[in-house]
């Protein structure tokens, strides 16, 4: 009986914070049917605004996944000093405010610091552009990869690594052949857990964007643009891109996912 009780509190929990409002947004999306929404994804600055989101998404995956894989193997493999300040330092974005994160970066890279003011006279500029936001979105979403790979490497092991090491193999060839089809499947979740956090990214990158129309807006961005301009056809329509590309990730993710992986 409590087990039921438990599902249902779970199950309601869920439906009333995360299914209905999603549903809403859906619903009011096609409320007037395909045409307005078409419309609305097609504009040149919705299409700007997208692309300006692949971009920066892809940029922070691709570099999440390498820091991620390093940390990883890392935290679960070597002892060293200072390895709990890193597993530390890389949970620390999951307990700063995006805002706070953006606010940081330009104090940094601000033209008028240090740091910044340097690499802008050398023709660098991180502020209010893409290497930015970039910056940006790779921070918030830097724990999730890590964090799906480190209990899976400590599951299963040094055992096989170790008897390719006796056998000849190079820490690259043992990687390669042992260790990364271990993780595959937690390293893929990782990757589309950290794209769907990139896609969504909406505080650092309003912060160190400066949500120029044509030229650092986001699909975000872009989203609350229209509805503070009462086009909530807009907004709908480019929220509605943005959770079905998060969520056809993972249902694919979990559908090619072998079942003794699940």
């Amino acid at each position: 009986m409590g087990r039921w009780i438990a599902r249902v509190i779970a199950l309601a929990y869920l439906l009333l914070l995360l299914v209905v409002p999603v549903g809403i947004v859906f619903f009011r999306t096609f409320r007037n049917g395909f045409s307005p929404f078409w419309d609305a994804v097609t504009t040149s600055q919705a299409e700007h605004a997208f692309r300006v989101t692949v971009e920066v998404a892809l940029f922070a995956v691709v570099g999440n996944t390498l820091f991620g894989l390093v940390a990883a193997v890392l935290l679960a493999r070597h002892r060293f000093p200072g390895r709990g300040a890193l597993n530390a330092l890389i949970d620390l974005p999951l307990a700063v405010s995006p805002v706070v994160v953006g606010l940081a970066l330009i104090l940094v890279y601000g033209r008028f610091e240090p740091i910044g003011g340097f690499l802008d006279d050398h023709g660098v500029k991180i502020i209010f552009s893409l290497p930015g936001m970039v910056l940006a979105t790779i921070f918030v979403s830097l724990p999730l990869l890590a964090r799906e790979l480190v209990p899976v490497l400590q599951e299963i092991g040094v055992e096989q690594e170790q008897a390719a090491w006796t056998l000849g193999a190079s820490g690259l060839q043992t990687f390669r052949r042992i260790t990364l089809p271990a993780i595959r499947w937690a390293l893929a979740y990782g990757v589309i857990l950290t794209l769907a956090r990139a896609l969504g990214e909406f505080g650092a990158v309003a912060v160190v964007s400066g949500g120029l129309v044509g030229k650092t807006q986001t699909l975000t961005l872009y989203v609350q643009q229209e509805f503070q301009n009462f086009d909530p056809i807009g907004a709908y329509s480019a929220s509605f891109v943005l959770a079905v590309i998060a969520i056809a990730a993972l249902i694919v993710i979990n559908v090619l996912r072998p079942k003794e992986h699940s």
